[in-house]
């Protein structure tokens, strides 16, 4: 089982989500971003280092919000979703082939990474809140 941490960035009641490269695993389908923890890594520190080195943004990680377990043909991932506060910068698709800001309403699942849709899903139902503003 990989463990992986996504952040939920906000900005006026929308949410930072990330278009996957071409031609990569679950290319094209859109995701929260983040990434895969490194040995002896907190899932606050990994999150920082993912957005710094995915989207060129400081963030500051809050306490997990929710996670899901996901088993995809070839991995099953524990995935923790993390509240991430940007500090002013704008992110920039260094990784990824797109990036847009869309409130949780707004989004269709069949558009995501299906671990990731449980989360949307979640956000949808109301199972899941977003904190603060």
């Amino acid at each position: 089982m990989i463990a992986v941490v996504a952040g939920v960035v906000r900005r006026e009641g929308r949410v930072l989500l990330c278009q996957r490269p071409e031609g990569k695993r679950l290319g094209l389908l859109w995701e929260f971003p983040g990434g895969k923890l490194e040995a002896g890594e907190t899932l606050a520190q990994a999150l920082a280092r993912e957005l710094r080195e995915e989207l060129a943004i400081t963030v500051q990680p809050g306490a997990a919000l929710w996670d899901t377990v996901y088993a995809y043909p070839d991995v099953t991932v524990h995935l923790t979703f993390l509240p991430a506060c940007l500090a002013g910068q704008t992110p920039r698709a260094l990784e990824h082939h797109a990036l847009r800001w869309l409130h949780p309403a707004e989004a269709r699942l069949a558009d995501f990474c299906p671990a990731d849709q449980r989360f949307l899903q979640a956000l949808q139902q109301g199972q899941a809140v977003l904190p603060g503003p």
